[in-house]
């Protein structure tokens, strides 16, 4: 055991225990687990001598996609942005781990929240017309029809603000999104597959809690 290492291993354990402190769903074991992971995908900084930031949004969307099976682009950038919560374009530690405990363990409030960040493109507390059609559009899958495509997907933001859109006012505010997700909880990824189903969330702790125990 080098000197470095063990370091190493005390700087992790202390920041652990800070983080673990503010963060809700982890105790300190997994929150050091989850740095631990954080530091291996972090890898080398490209150019040496330069410490990176955190994670970019190439190696965070590749995260999102390898291991959680996402593949629209509109939706893990939203996802990359709600992690992201001083928008310096970078994730990092922090954010990784508190965007991680909503993202694997959060509780429903919490989700509506993450969602709503996710699902707004634009960060202006609404969601639009225009964002439902981009959103809908990206993750629908385009039947060979003669029909025009985006008239259907026209309808469907019609019928979705119909019965979300409490305040009639053409467009969803949070207070209109969290009231239909309550009512109705499987609107709560109404617009596209943002958080991840529980088979991946398991195989991702299994990943980070069991595998580096057993090494």
């Amino acid at each position: 055991m080098s000197e470095m290492s063990a370091m190493n291993r005390k700087l992790i354990q202390t920041l652990a225990e800070t983080i673990s402190k503010q963060v809700e769903h982890f105790n300190k074991t997994e929150v050091e687990f989850l740095i631990r992971e954080f530091n291996v995908l972090m890898g080398e900084p490209t150019t040496p001598g330069r410490a990176m930031n955190g994670l970019d949004r190439g190696k965070f969307r590749s995260i999102l996609h390898n291991h959680f099976g996402m593949t629209d682009d509109m939706i893990m950038d939203g996802v990359f942005r709600t992690f992201d919560k001083d928008n310096d374009g970078f994730v990092n530690m922090r954010e990784w781990i508190e965007g991680l405990s909503v993202f694997l363990r959060g509780t429903l409030d919490e989700k509506i929240k993450y969602c709503f960040r996710v699902y707004d493109l634009n960060s202006d507390n609404y969601i639009s017309r225009e964002e439902m059609f981009h959103m809908l559009k990206n993750s629908l899958i385009r039947q060979p029809t003669e029909e025009d495509p985006d008239e259907g997907i026209k309808d469907l933001v019609e019928i979705t603000l119909k019965k979300m859109d409490h305040d009639h006012d053409g467009r969803l505010s949070f207070s209109d999104f969290e009231k239909a997700v309550r009512d109705e909880n499987l609107l709560l990824e109404a617009f596209g597959t943002c958080l991840p189903d529980t088979m991946k969330s398991e195989a991702f702790e299994k990943h980070i809690f069991q595998e580096q125990l057993e090494q």
